[in-house]
Formats: structure tokens, C-alpha cells, sequence
């Protein structure tokens, strides 16, 4: 029988919040009972709280997980009398009784039989003479905490911790609620953003945020207009603060990726004060996810990565649907997890951008975008840690310079590479031109598949459009008074820039198909620009047929789009490129070699 850490149940239901950090972690408990707490009103969001019961067989106390926990209930990594060891913890004075709120824990057994048969802890079955004589507080009574764990003790409203400094009592970050007024956090600053501005026929304005973060979680903090002025050059990345009379508010989810259910409303009587002596608050917290599982994550969502930065891309100027001009930069980035994925940055980000060759970035709060394939792309509330001092940083640097370099990366259908088509191209998933069509993808969403194959006829009528020369436009251009008009842009130009629009017939050795792709695929083809091609075809047609036969008897690996489309009121699915490269038999060996090393005869098996 697994053997649970004696007496802990009663130090820690009698411990302050200072003697807490003295009893430390490393302690073994059984979790008789694992509850999702209810929401305070119907209008929060749906952001799950867990309280918990510890057992150390002979008596047993009421926490809380933090909730950077929720995935261990979640994913049913814990479940009803599961051992675990608490590596963290922090307490909050809960009247007469004490929160325990578990930041850190790992499992020894899963599933076990309860062990002993523990009743409440002593402070807990009975509250002294000061308590009850104080303010009613909502608690278990006595004859019912003497029961089993199962008649679980109500929360009562938290009230704050004592601090180590005189005068100031500290709220945990996880006990925020908008139904306490005078609370301190002390909580450092993980991010701030830069001030945003706007102007509409309601006025102007201009606000900023701030993450902040202590040992129990993260919240976000918004300060607009005047509080802008007052607090905003207060404020630094990094450093720590006791903050003060802001306003708990629930929290806008279309603004915040932040996981915590309220937010903070910075004031005009907002206190904030630097910490100056030492603290051990973490600088960040992670949960990263490997790039093979972008997949599972839905579009807009958003998560922490930690890669290498295989590849650079040039900064761009593109235009917004607004008519905006925006500054990005694309990266391509790999793990360990043998995935490649575009992430790109903006403005400021893409601007300054400067990392060594292969560096280790740490990504927290990228969004998850689906168009082409899965990609990655900053918010504002990104945080990036070139070459972090962290252990992941230094395993991921081992790896790559040890192995990893020589690996071949799968890669979501929108990265692009110049480094070979191991960097575009899903060998692992590639599939016939027959099981494409029988499988139907693409009817009822947009879907992506990897496939090669042949290029067997080329529609040569209409290969290239006149379109505008702005970078970023690509907006096809009409001829007036022999120059060339863009409405998108409001501009004439002397030529245009023609861009490629390819129709091709591709086969395979179960079946044939068209293809649609776009100026990147017509530049991998023919091997020359769309204003070459048609130049040359201006000036000797037969030169132009000629040189377009060449591409048929062509053999290419194709990242290809599946999305149903209507035309003249017939539905069909239509095949897009999103990426073609030519053949490298190098890669092609290295993957051949790869699948035979992996396999039970290359194991030996």
C-alpha cells in the first residue's frame, strides 16, 4: 500500500500563510474527492474551478487547483482517490479556516482504493470561540464535518493573506472576484502592450494592458484615456508590483486569451508600487504544445510554442481589408515533434525581429489560424523570449544540434521553404488521386491533402492577368487610355505586373485530376515570371506553346486545398495548389531511410 505523508492535513489546515512556504512540497495525499465548482452568476464565463479534498488517511482539508491544473481532471490524469505528491502550493486565511490553493503536483497512482477512513482536520470539525463570534461565515457544521470526505465542507468568501510587509495584506491572483473591494495583488508583469489608439464619431481615446501574473495565475489589466497618462511609463516588463483599488471585472473573451475568468479595470486611484525586494513570483508561466498537435486546435484558439527558427522570411507590406498597410514577417519554425508551421510576425514584432541563425524562441499566447493549413501568428498579448533560460530551451537546443538538424519536418500545407520540399510537403500523409476523389474531402469543409503526381496538360489560353504592381495588391488591372487602372489602389500605372492563374490536368498511377494554383505555383513550373512568359508569347507564340509543353512529363509533390465550389448551379469539389516542388531525391532517400530505421525490421524487432 502506497504509504501517504502523516499529519500533513492537520500542519496545513493550522499553518499561516508564512509557515506555508516552510512546510514546502514534495508530500503525499489522496484526492478523495474532485468537484467542479459552480460559476458565481450564469453571465461568467465558462472557465472550469476545481476543489478538491486532500487525505492523508487519518484527516483530510478542502483545496483548490489552480487552474493551469484543469487538463489533469480533464484528460482524467486524476480522478477520485488518486495519490499525488503537491510540489506547490499557496494559502489564503479563509475565515476560520485556510484555502489551500495546489499550484504544482504530479501523480504517483491514478486509481487506488481509499486509504483509512479520514475525518475532517481538527481546526476544521471545531472553529474556536473568536471565529464564531466574528462575522458569519458560510462552513460546514461540526456533526457534518466529522463525517466522510464525501459530505465535503463549503467554501467560505476568502479573505486576504497577511503579507510580510507591514500594513498590506496580499491577494492570490485565482481569488479575484468582482465581489471584494479592498485587495492587494502582488504580481509581476509579463507583458505590456503598447498604446493603442482609436477614433470614431463617439471621440477619441487610447488605451493599454498589462499581463500580470503570480504564483496562482495570470490576469489581464486595461487602462484607458487619462489612466493611460498616469500609469503607462509605471509600468515595465518584468518587475514586480503591489496593485491596489482597480476594478474586478468579468472578463471580455474577444479581447483576452488570458485564463482567468475576470479582469482588471485600471483607475485614477489605481495604486501601483514597485516591489523592490526580492521576489520568487515565476517571470512566466508556459504550457507548450508540440507543433504536431496544431491540428487539434481550433481556429483562433491559442497556445505557447517553443522552436527553432529554421528560416527567416523578408518583411513584407501588405494591405488590410480596411485599406490599412501592415508590416509582417514570416518564420518557419520546428520542434521536436518533427513538424514544421508558419508563424508570423507584425508590426513592431516583424520590424525588430533580429535572433541568430537556428535560435530557440519561446512563443506565449500565438493564435491558431487555418488558412492553407495550420499557422501561427502574434497578438497582441504575444510574449517572445529569444534563447529563454529554461529547461525545455536547453533540451530543444540539445536535440536539434545533436540530431535534429538532420531529421526531415513535416509541414502544414502553407509553409513555404526554399530549403527542399521536405519543408512543404507531408510525405507521412500522402495519398492517391483515387483516394482523394472517393474520399469525398472537402464537400462539407475545407480540407488539405498531400499527393504526387504528373503534370499531363497545361491550359495555355489564359496562364497569366494583368495585375497591379503594388506589393500586396495583386488586384487584376484594366486598360484605360492605354494604362492600367487599379480601383483597390485608386492608382494608374504604365504596364502592369501579370501574375499566373494555372488550370493543369495531373495524373498519377490511380487516376487524373485538375489542379488550380496561383502566380507561386506557375514560378515552381515554369521557371520564369508570368511577364516573361507573356513576353514570349507576344512576340513568337510558337516559342510560347513550345516552352509550356516542356512542363508535361513533369513529376511534383503538391500541397493541395479541397473546397467545394458552385458553378452554374452544378457543386463540385475543386482542387487548389497550396504548395508544388519539384522532386529532391535526396529528401526522398532520407524519408525512404527514415521509414525503414522506424520499422520493426529496422529495429530489430
Amino acid at each position: 500500500m502506497i504509504q501517504l505523508t502523516s499529519g500533513i492535513c492537520n500542519r496545513l489546515s493550522e499553518a499561516t500563510p508564512e509557515e506555508i512556504d516552510e512546510i514546502g512540497g514534495g508530500y503525499t495525499v489522496q484526492l478523495v474527492s474532485i468537484k467542479k465548482v459552480t460559476a458565481l452568476s450564469a453571465a461568467a464565463p465558462t472557465i472550469d474551478r476545481y476543489r478538491i479534498i486532500m487525505s492523508d488517511g487519518v484527516h483530510f482539508i478542502q483545496a483548490m487547483l489552480a487552474t493551469q491544473l484543469n487538463d489533469l481532471v480533464s484528460n482524467e490524469e486524476i480522478v477520485k482517490n488518486s495519490v499525488v505528491i503537491i510540489d506547490k502550493l499557496t494559502c489564503n486565511v479563509l475565515g476560520d479556516k485556510r484555502l489551500i490553493i495546489v499550484l504544482d503536483l504530479h501523480v504517483v497512482s491514478r486509481e487506488e482504493e481509499k486509504i483509512g477512513n479520514p475525518t475532517a482536520a481538527p481546526s476544521l470539525a471545531q472553529p474556536p470561540a473568536a471565529a464564531a463570534e466574528s462575522r458569519p461565515v458560510v462552513s460546514a457544521p461540526a456533526h457534518q464535518a466529522s463525517h466522510s470526505a464525501a459530505n465535503e465542507p463549503v467554501l467560505a468568501q476568502p479573505r486576504p493573506a497577511t503579507s510580510n510587509r507591514p500594513g498590506r495584506s496580499i491577494y492570490p491572483i485565482e481569488g479575484l472576484n468582482p465581489y471584494q473591494n479592498n485587495w492587494t495583488i502582488k504580481a509581476r508583469v509579463t507583458q505590456k502592450s503598447e498604446v493603442r489608439t482609436w477614433s470614431n464619431p463617439r471621440g477619441d481615446g487610447k488605451l493599454f494592458n498589462v499581463t500580470l501574473m503570480d504564483e496562482s495565475g495570470e490576469i489581464r489589466g486595461t487602462g484607458f484615456n487619462a489612466v493611460v497618462d498616469a500609469l503607462y511609463d509605471k509600468f515595465e516588463e518584468g518587475k514586480v508590483y503591489y496593485i491596489s483599488k482597480a476594478r474586478v471585472n468579468l472578463a471580455k473573451k474577444k479581447f483576452s486569451h488570458i485564463q482567468n475568468e475576470y479582469e482588471l479595470s485600471l483607475e485614477r486611484n489605481t495604486e501601483v508600487e514597485e516591489c523592490l525586494e526580492p521576489s520568487s513570483l515565476p517571470m512566466v508561466k508556459y504550457n507548450f504544445v508540440p507543433l504536431s498537435q496544431l491540428e487539434e486546435l481550433q481556429k483562433d484558439s491559442v497556445c505557447d510554442v517553443i522552436c527553432i527558427v529554421k528560416e527567416v522570411g523578408d518583411l513584407e507590406e501588405i494591405m488590410s481589408k480596411a485599406n490599412r498597410k501592415l508590416i509582417k514577417r514570416d518564420l518557419i519554425i520546428v520542434d521536436k515533434s518533427q513538424y514544421a508551421a508558419k508563424l508570423t510576425l507584425w508590426g513592431k514584432q516583424a520590424e525588430t525581429f533580429a535572433a541568430d541563425d537556428l535560435a530557440v524562441i519561446a512563443f506565449k499566447s500565438v493564435k491558431v489560424g487555418d488558412f492553407g493549413g495550420k499557422s501561427l501568428s502574434v497578438i497582441s498579448s504575444t510574449l517572445m523570449t529569444i534563447s529563454p533560460d529554461i529547461e525545455e530551451a536547453h533540451l530543444l537546443r540539445g536535440w536539434y544540434d545533436g540530431i535534429g538538424g538532420e531529421k526531415t519536418f513535416q509541414s502544414y500545407s502553407n509553409v513555404s521553404s526554399g530549403g527542399g520540399s521536405s519543408a512543404a510537403f507531408n510525405r507521412n500523409e500522402m495519398r492517391s488521386i483515387f483516394d482523394v476523389k472517393q474520399s469525398q474531402i472537402g464537400m462539407d469543409k475545407v480540407d488539405f491533402f498531400s499527393t504526387r503526381a504528373t503534370i499531363m496538360h497545361v491550359k495555355s489560353e489564359n496562364i497569366a492577368y494583368p495585375a497591379c504592381p503594388t506589393q500586396g495588391c495583386n488586384k487584376k488591372v484594366t486598360e484605360v487610355n492605354e494604362r492600367w487602372r487599379c480601383e483597390k489602389c485608386d492608382k494608374t500605372y504604365e504596364r502592369p505586373e501579370y501574375r499566373y492563374i494555372l488550370s493543369m490536368a495531373v495524373a498519377d498511377w490511380s487516376g487524373q485530376t485538375w489542379l488550380q494554383g496561383f502566380n507561386d505555383a506557375g514560378l515552381v513550373v515554369f521557371d520564369k515570371s508570368a511577364d516573361e512568359i507573356m513576353q514570349m508569347k507576344e512576340q513568337n507564340e510558337s516559342e510560347f506553346n513550345a516552352y509550356v509543353a516542356q512542363a508535361i512529363g513533369k513529376t511534383y509533390n503538391f500541397s493541395c486545398r479541397a473546397k467545394q465550389d458552385t458553378y452554374n448551379e452544378q457543386t463540385r469539389v475543386r482542387y487548389g495548389i497550396a504548395k508544388v516542388s519539384p522532386l529532391d531525391y535526396q529528401e526522398e532517400a532520407k524519408h525512404l531511410r527514415d521509414l525503414l530505421m522506424t520499422s520493426p525490421w529496422g529495429q530489430g524487432t
